[in-house]
């Protein structure tokens, strides 16, 4: 059996570096994406574009992206925008189009799949790839995929190929942008020990305080800690994880096909809601969540046994009900109607900053026709009895 080859790649700066195909002028520029406005660049008579600055931004809003000379002031992902525009005042602001990134990064897929087809898709702009039986060296392959994905794209990659997924994601990030890193289970000490434990998916910053507060920081701590100490301060089975983090170790295998668990749609407003005074509005986004839900379903062929909803307030408490269905449905008025019987159930105290609809319990349509023989069956059994 061959050794595992498995690719984790990542686009570099994907929203930002589509951004800056549009508008090449800000390359070598700090640009952030993201926050709510709609502050478009205009077009001069000079055929310049004027564009807005992180400094005129107020409001609430969250970073979508930025690029790496945005990031060279602490401007990342997730971070609010207040506080960015804190941290870099001069940098470009940009409104995310999702549109042109969906593009692209259908682009992008399509691409790598004529050269390595065996593709778990990750997200918009990463995918792991299983190389293993692929004929030629491992850099070349590499090579040839990053190319591609820049003639198809534009957008430059960063590659990590490692024996398994854990190391692959890890190893993607330690060369960008534009990078290539190929590592064996022997360079786990010198490139992966000293790596910080956050870096790890699946250790987050409740984990990551608590490792320290051990005084385990990194990678390699991990490995040398006690095996007895990790089990009492993080039980059994999350210990045993932690060992095999340390140790590299991971058998996870690269999903081509991976199952719909739930459908969801969700919106958060650009001004708080009152569930009173702003009840028709909450009304009729509720609706248009419910149709564009039924319509995600019907598109892809399921239906729903369970239908829930989510409410976010006004101080970020979130709260979720659900109402299980006596028969699947991706119908929306019944929809509308579960969701609705899911929303008396909340006490709705304070503003409501994002209202959601989930569908899950999924089954294929063509499941549900066979299964409602079988149903009627049983339910006419229970009936006897």
């Amino acid at each position: 059996m061959n050794a595992r080859r498995i690719a984790h790649l990542d686009m570099d700066a994907f929203f930002a570096s589509v951004e800056l195909l549009r508008y090449p002028e800000l390359r070598g520029l700090p640009v952030v994406v993201g926050g709510r406005h709609d502050w478009h660049p205009t077009l001069q008579a000079d055929g310049t574009h004027r564009f807005a600055r992180l400094r005129q931004y107020v409001g609430r809003g969250v970073v979508t992206t930025s690029t790496y000379e945005a990031r060279a002031f602490g401007v990342f992902s997730g971070m609010g925008m207040m506080k960015a525009a804190q941290l870099a005042p001069d940098a470009i602001l940009l409104p995310a189009n999702f549109e042109a990134y969906r593009h692209h990064s259908a682009l992008f897929k399509a691409a790598v799949a004529q050269i390595a087809p065996l593709i778990e898709d990750r997200g918009i702009d990463e995918i792991y790839i299983d190389l293993t039986d692929l004929p030629g060296d491992t850099h070349t392959l590499a090579v040839r995929i990053k190319q591609a994905v820049h003639q198809a794209t534009g957008l430059t990659c960063s590659i990590g190929i490692t024996p398994n997924k854990l190391l692959s994601k890890m190893a993607s990030e330690l060369d960008k942008p534009d990078g290539i890193t190929i590592l064996t289970e022997t360079d786990m000490p010198t490139r992966i020990g000293p790596l910080s434990v956050s870096k790890v998916g699946g250790i987050g910053p409740k984990a990551t305080r608590k490792l320290k507060d051990l005084g385990i920081h990194t990678l390699a701590d991990l490995a040398g800690a006690d095996a007895g100490v990790l089990q009492q301060h993080f039980g059994a089975t999350y210990a045993a994880w932690l060992q095999d983090v340390a140790q590299g170790i991971d058998d996870r295998p690269v999903v081509t096909v991976r199952e719909t668990k739930s459908v969801s749609r969700e919106t958060t407003f650009a001004r708080d809601l009152h569930p009173r005074h702003d009840r028709a509005a909450l009304s009729a986004v509720f609706t248009e969540l419910c149709q564009r839900l039924a319509d995600d379903l019907q598109r892809k062929g399921l239906v729903s046994r369970t239908i829930g909803i989510k409410l976010r307030f006004e101080d970020f408490r979130t709260v979720t009900r659900d109402l299980s269905l006596d028969v699947a449905t991706d119908e929306a008025p019944v929809i509308r109607r579960a969701a609705g019987q899911c929303l008396k159930r909340i006490a709705l105290q304070g503003r409501i900053r994002l209202l959601g609809v989930r569908a899950s319990g999924l089954m294929t349509t063509q499941d549900q026709k066979r299964s409602g023989p079988l149903q009627r069956q049983l339910e006419w059994i229970d009936g006897v009895r």
